[in-house]
């Protein structure tokens, strides 16, 4: 854990006590704040207290004697309207910052050597985090990665003192973000951005805004110019002192691609990614090309970059090959929550027979996923908008509504042994999950429990 000792004798209040909450109040009160933590579920409020943390009603406390409100991403700061707790400090001229602001702040403090790079985009967030701390792993580096890609940045190891082996690899979510503004990281990442999370930021125009804060306000910005408002930014950039490497499949990228190579812009190949099952699809060119370039600026060349892509195993729920099963290859994308991140996990095979389905976000199946059901020889629908997709799916591809994930498996399993061409089952939802599911990763569990149940595929109906 890092101590937060900025604080240190000063009052804080804290809002959220999920995981990272409870990370976040013990990471202060080790530094020595006298920290007031509160949350709206009285679940966790007791647990909390159970474990030695200060509670106390936010509504009732003195805020004029507060120094800061450190507030879990998960809670809204601005859109569809602030929380209570944003409303009470803002009242009293109070700031409101998250675990991040927290760990750079205290970074800063101790003037830490120690590289920071972090990563956002909309999609490809957690593989790109990920394979770059792979890569920089097996090259011997002491590696902490965290942030949203699941162990709270607070809950990694201090920086080292003169280590000039150590590196913090942060993914962070546009509520992370938003959350930290005095972030500089050395290398800040920008993979992509499409429409999402509109609720929380009230229009894609504050949403870019904030994803562009990340690379604007790092030394080295890593952007992918595969998109216009990605290109804007990188632009703008180029236009500043910074340094800007970008990526993306036009020649003119410092890190272009072509399946299945990645070539530097003097047309030397980087990097090969044949044969390397967890970079399977274009939108992993896209991945690996921004983990190359940050794990180059680093130092480490692109042999020791290639040997070390092909132990990379990939991610849970993120193009996971669950299991080959009489020349059927079933494959999870349970983190496929939106329509690009399944259109490039479509693209990514032929002969899938796709389930798909949840709670629509936004405009449930775009364009740019319509164009990659050429891909797809039969859909199976679950969840609460099955109906609507239906709708959108129209007469495009064959498709059934089914009762149950476990119901389209068995189904889609059944068909893909008909068609006899290495057929892919593939689940990825372009969905949110809470219909059926706590999260993606419980929808994507209960689609690999139903693989696995599967007996020869003769036997199913």
């Amino acid at each position: 854990m890092i101590p937060i000792s900025l604080f240190s004798g000063k009052q804080i209040a804290l809002f959220g006590l999920g995981h990272s909450g409870l990370i976040t109040a013990h990471a202060l009160i080790s530094g020595g704040a006298d920290v007031i933590a509160f949350d709206d579920n009285y679940t966790v409020v007791e647990k909390a207290s159970k474990l030695g943390i200060p509670i106390g009603n936010l509504r009732d406390i003195h805020w004029q004697d507060v120094s800061a409100l450190v507030l879990t991403p998960g809670v809204p700061l601005t859109h569809p309207h602030p929380h209570w707790s944003v409303e009470y400090a803002g009242r009293a001229g109070v700031e409101v910052i998250g675990d991040i602001e927290l760990f750079y702040r205290q970074m800063l403090a101790e003037k830490s050597t120690v590289p920071v790079v972090a990563i956002t985009g909309t999609n490809g967030k957690s593989t790109t985090t990920a394979l770059i701390a792979h890569i920089l792993s097996v090259r011997g580096w002491d590696v902490q990665m965290g942030g949203n890609i699941g162990r709270a940045v607070l809950d990694l190891a201090p920086p080292s003192l003169g280590s000039i082996d150590q590196v913090y690899i942060i993914e962070c979510s546009s509520y992370q973000i938003d959350l930290a503004p005095s972030l500089r990281p050395n290398v800040g990442v920008l993979l992509n951005l499409s429409t999402d999370h509109i609720d929380r930021h009230g229009t894609i125009e504050n949403y870019v805004a904030v994803k562009e804060q990340l690379v604007k306000k790092s030394d080295i910005a890593i952007i992918s110019i595969d998109s216009d408002s990605c290109r804007k930014i990188a632009n703008a950039i180029a236009l500043s002192s910074k340094s800007l490497l970008t990526i993306g499949e036009h020649k003119d990228a410092h890190y272009n691609y072509e399946s299945p190579y990645i070539w530097d812009q003097k047309g030397r190949r980087i990097a090969d990614l044949s044969n390397i099952g967890s970079l399977r699809g274009k939108h992993n060119m896209q991945n690996a090309a921004a983990a190359i370039a940050v794990c180059q600026s680093l130092g480490v060349s692109k042999v020791e970059i290639q040997i070390a892509m092909i132990s990379f195993s990939g991610l849970s729920h993120r193009l996971e090959q669950v299991r080959l099963l009489d020349g059927v290859l079933f494959v999870n994308d349970s983190k496929a929550t939106n329509a690009d991140a399944a259109a490039a996990a479509l693209s990514s095979f032929e002969n899938v027979f796709w389930i798909a389905g949840g709670m629509i976000k936004d405009i449930g199946i775009s364009a740019t996923l319509l164009r990659s059901l050429s891909h797809v020889e039969k859909a199976y629908l679950i969840g609460k908008d099955a109906k609507l997709f239906s709708v959108q799916l129209g007469d495009k591809v064959p498709y059934e509504i089914s009762n149950t994930l476990k119901e389209a498996v068995n189904h889609a399993a059944w068909d893909a042994r008909q068609l006899g061409k290495s057929p892919v089952v593939l689940l990825s939802p372009a969905a949110a999950s809470f219909d059926q599911f706590s999260n993606f990763e419980e929808r994507g569990e209960s689609f690999k429990n139903a693989v696995k149940a599967l007996d020869p595929l003769d036997d199913l109906r």
